[in-house]
């Protein structure tokens, strides 16, 4: 039976279904923020094997008239595959406990790859309240919903604000420490280097990994001053404070790793020109970063990679790019050539040569 607007029945509910999902999405971003602040993967990891309802609230000192709720909600993030569900045995007793997933094991403080971090800075209340100004921002010029809502752009916040600067290059470090993964399958990459520029590279976690695994490379991190004044180096790792609007440190290559798509396309293209003045005739731009690709990538992929683009628009009038829009700049910056190589489940690596 077909309603007034010529959809059936079926498919007017599926709308609806489809609707409430992402109406309520808020909940799904918070759940992951108590399931972090009260320490639940730690508490399960420490536990050393799948943990039971009534392990978790004793260990959390949960009230009993609160129990259900927390069932409720660790329900709710093992549907979404942050537990599994699994049944243990205590002596002929099956009990349902929760185990870690290859998701909630990156939450577990202490662990070299832990994105904790990353997600409290995220979700933090200075980070999720200006999305509530999309509205207006769509009709005013050049501001970004943090221009809007905090009243200076994102990067003059940092500067102005320590504690949330903080906050932000251990969210930054966090993501980095993703690397050592990375290095495992593309050290290709910085062979035959002798010295790289690691431009933006925050607290140098990056760099120190690249070091580690390149003892002969020298790293020099460029960040604004403020960033790396208190940063101790080493015998191949360097920091230097400067500007990469003004002025690249020579080297054989130029790594720009998740930067570009902080930037609009003029600034993205003086970022490069000034990278193709660092590097000689032989070097390369080493680029990672997140290619849009939807005829390739699989759906849930695509997925993240336009609401990173939504997220970058809003908050810094930038932008996540496609192969054409990343030619298109690396052509205007004057470049000859690029290759473009998987990375990581949603981030690729582009080389560039002058």
């Amino acid at each position: 039976m077909a309603s007034n607007n010529g959809r059936n029945t079926s498919e007017i509910f599926e709308g609806q279904t489809l609707l409430y999902r992402h109406m309520f999405a808020f909940v799904d971003s918070m759940s992951l923020k108590w399931m972090v602040e009260l320490g639940i993967p730690d508490i399960i990891h420490n536990h050393a094997q799948p943990i039971t309802l009534k392990e978790l609230v004793s260990t959390l000192q949960i009230p009993p008239s609160k129990i259900y709720h927390v069932q409720s909600l660790m329900l709710y993030l093992a549907h979404n595959g942050f537990f599994e569900r699994v049944t243990i045995h205590d002596n002929t007793e099956g009990k349902e406990a929760y185990a870690l997933t290859s998701a909630s094991e990156l939450l577990v403080k202490g662990r070299e790859l832990c994105l904790a971090p990353f997600l409290k800075y995220c979700l933090h209340p200075t980070s999720v309240a200006p999305f509530n100004q999309i509205e207006k921002w769509i009709y005013k010029e050049d501001l970004t919903i943090i221009d809007m809502s905090l009243g200076c752009n994102y990067w003059d916040f940092l500067t102005k604000n320590p504690a949330h600067n903080k906050g932000f290059n251990e969210a930054m470090a966090s993501d980095s420490q993703m690397m050592n993964l990375v290095l495992r399958d593309c050290n290709w990459v910085f062979q035959g280097l002798e010295s790289v520029v690691d431009v933006g590279g925050g607290t140098g976690i990056t760099s120190r990994i690249i070091c580690e695994a390149f003892p002969n490379l020298r790293c020099i991190v460029l960040e604004l001053p403020h960033v790396v004044e208190n940063l101790q180096g080493s015998n191949n790792l360097t920091y230097v404070g400067g500007d990469m609007f003004k002025s690249i440190p020579t080297a054989d290559a130029v790594l720009l790793k998740s930067t570009l798509h902080n930037w609009d396309d003029n600034d993205c293209i003086k970022i490069l020109k000034n990278c193709k003045e660092a590097i000689s005739s032989k070097g390369k731009v080493i680029i990672i970063d997140v290619v849009i690709n939807e005829k390739l990538d699989e759906h849930e992929v695509t997925g993240l990679k336009r609401l990173l683009n939504v997220v970058m628009a809003c908050s810094l009038n930038a932008k996540e790019r496609s192969e054409q829009e990343w030619k298109k700049l690396i052509m205007q910056a004057g470049f000859e050539s690029y290759k473009i190589f998987p990375l990581t489940g949603y981030l690729s690596l582009i080389e560039i040569y002058p």
